[in-house]
């Protein structure tokens, strides 16, 4: 790591997350027709309303004293549990929700200086018509959320006008088989960091499905966003990463994962893929396979991510409160690095 200043201290840091969180939710709430609705820390288990990530996470559990025979799961995200919330709260078209989402994920690895155990995001979820679920549309969202994200950099600055701007005019859209076509040598995370050096600021479409070589670019569930409808250009998936190019890092750096989510004939194609059909039975896919909820679009987007980008911190530990192990929290103070 080279040498490490912090543009802030402890103190002008922890006024500058809230000013940013408060910013940032509200700017999001009024852009796309959020309302802010209370959500839960902890799902039953076994009802498939928990986000399995990349399917391998096993999720922190417990069982609860007063209620016989109940086991509950900490959320590892709200991806599902916002699609039945817009159902049960009768949202309507063109309107959604969002909702400050804190997990645990006590498998993440390696825990370094962007990832922990303590995840915190803004998890929200719209409803979209049957004629919206295409490429179009979700660039028009993604588009509105990048201008959020310039807003955001623009606050900042005038609050500290040492932190300069970094964000180019416009977000690049690039199909993930575009960046295997363009940089078949690299792995995917190489890929990425080619690409937002270069652009900037990049909106990486269609992940989970496999590339020509047979892997994807990123792991997806199969039961959220949908990643194997054709679009018009003949590639595949609505969903995708937004990711920076982070100045301070030197590196690319993904702040939120989002896209168009599963319908009936994408759920049933993505389990059968991934051999996952056992989950038709589950709470959240039977209420989906029976028409019970809506059409939507949605995603995370990262609170100690965007901290971080826009107030230049080396370490995400430097915004959010975790556990390190004793040589990370060693090699931040030879580095200056003031861990929460």
């Amino acid at each position: 790591m080279k040498s490490y200043s912090s543009t802030l201290n402890v103190h002008q840091t922890e006024k500058a997350i809230q000013l940013i969180k408060e910013f940032f939710q509200q700017q999001l709430a009024t852009e796309l027709k959020l309302y802010r609705v209370t959500a839960p820390l902890f799902v039953p288990k076994g009802t498939g309303i928990n986000d399995d990530l990349n399917g391998i996470e096993k999720p922190v559990s417990f069982k609860i004293k007063d209620i016989a025979d109940l086991e509950v799961e900490v959320v590892q995200s709200l991806a599902k549990w916002k699609r039945l919330a817009l159902a049960d709260y009768k949202i309507p078209h063109a309107y959604g929700l969002y909702a400050d989402m804190n997990a645990i994920r006590p498998d993440e690895s390696p825990l370094d200086n962007i990832h922990s155990l303590y995840v915190d995001q803004w998890d929200w979820e719209r409803v979209v018509l049957a004629s919206e679920r295409n490429l179009k549309f979700l660039r028009k969202t993604v588009k509105k959320i990048y201008g959020i994200l310039q807003r955001l950099e623009f606050f900042i600055h005038e609050l500290h006008h040492h932190i300069k701007p970094s964000l180019p005019e416009e977000i690049t859209f690039i199909h993930a088989e575009e960046a295997e076509e363009r940089y078949p040598e690299l792995t995917p995370r190489e890929r990425e960091y080619q690409l937002a050096k270069e652009y900037g600021a990049i909106f990486i479409i269609g992940i989970g499905g496999a590339l020509k070589n047979g892997q994807p670019h990123d792991s997806r569930a199969p039961d959220y966003d949908d990643w194997t409808t054709e679009t018009e250009n003949g590639f595949k998936g609505l969903n995708g990463d937004i990711i920076l190019w982070n100045p301070t890092l030197e590196n690319s750096f993904e702040i939120s994962s989002m896209g168009i989510r599963v319908d009936k004939t994408a759920l049933l194609t993505q389990l059968k893929l991934t051999n996952t059909e056992k989950r038709k039975e589950l709470y959240f896919h039977h209420r989906l396979l029976n028409d019970e909820l809506p059409l939507t679009i949605g995603g995370g987007i990262g609170q100690s991510r965007i901290c971080m980008q826009f107030l230049h911190k080396a370490h995400i530990g430097e915004v959010q409160a975790s556990i390190w192990p004793d040589q990370t929290v060693q090699e931040c103070k030879k580095h200056n690095i003031a861990l929460l």
